[in-house]
């Protein structure tokens, strides 16, 4: 199969990877309240649940990025995490306790966590120039499967039957649902997903001689080519096997004949990698404030506006829907957008005015929601504003700190960055609502610290403004040692 049709199906599956996580997110939330009073859950056993997917994920992620880093295998990575998604949507379905229903959580969250090896992938497989667009690309398919998700939840809620044992409704249907999707997948990144070499390994290996020089260099192990030992080395066998298109074990001969030491060491992405080195960076550390002070900020308000709705509008779910329905559309619409900014513009300009946008948003709420100011069709004008401003400064932000964080981190030690970069947004996704819903009654506290945050983001970002630039040459010091030992 020829390089581009590869491409082309490994882009595919990944969309698919973050749209199924969006449909997973808008098919359980709905419910899953209702779901734990069913089993007898205490009310704080919600904000456990929903709390338990973000942690497990949040330690998978390091965990994931490193193993890819190592190995450069993602496809087996994902392969691996889905099985964690698979199982924990199966628990989520069977509905035997409320215990078990926060286990299945737990579990199902660790298949978050090839999220960074997926990012890794995709920083070493594109130029700095071009990051942006796909990484957008790839959000909007999330933010896809957010819009997409409640229309599943349409016919879920029709189903009243038995499955053996269990008992197939409304609460328990999401589970099995995402369980098929899940394993729907499992087929797909199967069949359709390859681990494709880096940019480098890919422009040598289409100067390469023909596929029948190939093999018969393959099986002269001393004669073979430097630069097909190298990808092997760099990349690993299996992979380079489906890239060179040789048999795996001609490509293993070199390293068993001429009894070479194993070449985790010498060529290994963490081989003299210092963690305070690479992430006590001031771009960096801007970069990390940003992933985490954008994603709690974001996901406070979204705890904060349903029960606002319901004191103010006397909004009810269908409403609510429609709102977050419309949210949707907007987010998708921005993502697009950033897409095509992101060719014209430098990413540390796009995350200025997402930053800009974000600002006036909390500042509107502060002034607007914490003393309501008219009513009616005024005090729904306000509302939307805000909103709207919120939603419209997400896309920005996000796609800008991620292509910006890939260009200031190396790109041998991706996969462990991104996870990294996830797990901090994952603490703060977990923070946030805890911090909204204890605070519902008192605004100006709650929006007060929230907009102190974005303050504190944004002298840190003007002052390390200059900063935010990918570096002129694309390794690192350590990286150009490696590369020449």
């Amino acid at each position: 199969m020829e390089f581009q049709r590869k491409k082309r199906f490994t882009n595919f599956t990944i969309g698919l990877i973050f749209l199924f996580s969006g449909i997973e997110y808008a098919v359980i939330l709905p419910t899953i309240w209702k779901y734990l009073q069913t089993l007898h859950a205490e009310p704080y056993f919600l904000g456990l649940g929903l709390s338990a997917f973000s942690l497990t994920g949040l330690l998978a992620g390091p965990l994931f990025g490193h193993w890819s880093d190592r190995t450069r295998r993602t496809k087996a990575i994902i392969l691996f995490a889905n099985l964690f998604e698979i199982i924990g949507n199966f628990m989520y379905f069977m509905g035997v306790s409320k215990w078990l229903l926060l286990s299945s959580r737990l579990v199902a969250g660790i298949g978050t966590g090839a999220g960074a090896s997926i990012f890794g992938y995709l920083t070493r497989a594109t130029v700095p120039e071009g990051r942006a667009t796909v990484f957008a690309a790839v959000m909007a398919c999330r933010q896809a499967g957010l819009l997409i998700g409640p229309a599943f939840n349409l016919f879920l809620r029709l189903c009243d039957f038995k499955l053996g044992p269990f008992v197939v409704n409304k609460y328990t249907s999401p589970g099995l649902f995402m369980c098929f999707l899940w394993m729907l997948l499992q087929l797909v990144v199967l069949f359709m997903y390859w681990d494709l070499p880096p940019r480098g390994a890919l422009h040598r290996e289409e100067q390469e001689e023909t596929k029948q020089e190939e093999e018969e260099e393959g099986e002269d192990g001393e004669e073979k080519p430097l630069v097909a030992q190298d990808i092997q080395e760099s990349y690993g066998s299996i992979q380079t096997a489906d890239i060179l298109e040789l048999p795996q074990h001609s490509l293993s001969l070199p390293n068993r004949n001429l009894n070479q030491p194993s070449p985790s060491r010498s060529t290994s992405p963490f081989h003299s990698f210092s963690a305070s080195r690479e992430y006590l960076r001031e771009e960096v550390v801007v970069l990390l404030s940003a992933q985490f002070i954008t994603l709690f900020n974001q996901t406070a308000l979204e705890t904060m506006v349903t029960p606002l709705t319901q004191k103010y509008f006397n909004f009810g779910e269908l409403e609510n829907s429609a709102m977050y329905c419309l949210c949707g559309i907007e987010v998708i619409a921005g993502f697009f957008f950033v897409r095509w900014l992101s060719g014209r513009y430098a990413d540390r300009v796009i995350l200025t005015v997402g930053l800009v946008i974000c600002n006036v948003s909390c500042v509107w709420f502060l002034i607007f929601l914490c003393k309501p100011r008219g009513s009616g069709a005024w005090l729904l004008a306000q509302f939307v504003i805000g909103v709207f401003l919120q939603v419209l400064g997400l896309p920005f932000v996000a796609v800008a700190q991620i292509s910006l964080f890939s260009k200031v981190t190396s790109e041998k030690t991706q996969g462990f960055s991104q996870g990294l970069r996830r797990s901090v947004g994952g603490l703060a996704t977990i923070l946030g609502p805890l911090w909204a819903g204890g605070l519902i009654g008192n605004l100006y506290v709650m929006l007060g610290v929230m907009m102190g945050l974005l303050t504190l983001l944004t002298v840190m970002m003007g002052v390390s403004y200059k900063h935010l630039v990918e570096p002129r040459t694309k390794t690192d010091h350590t990286n150009t040692q490696e590369d020449g030992g």
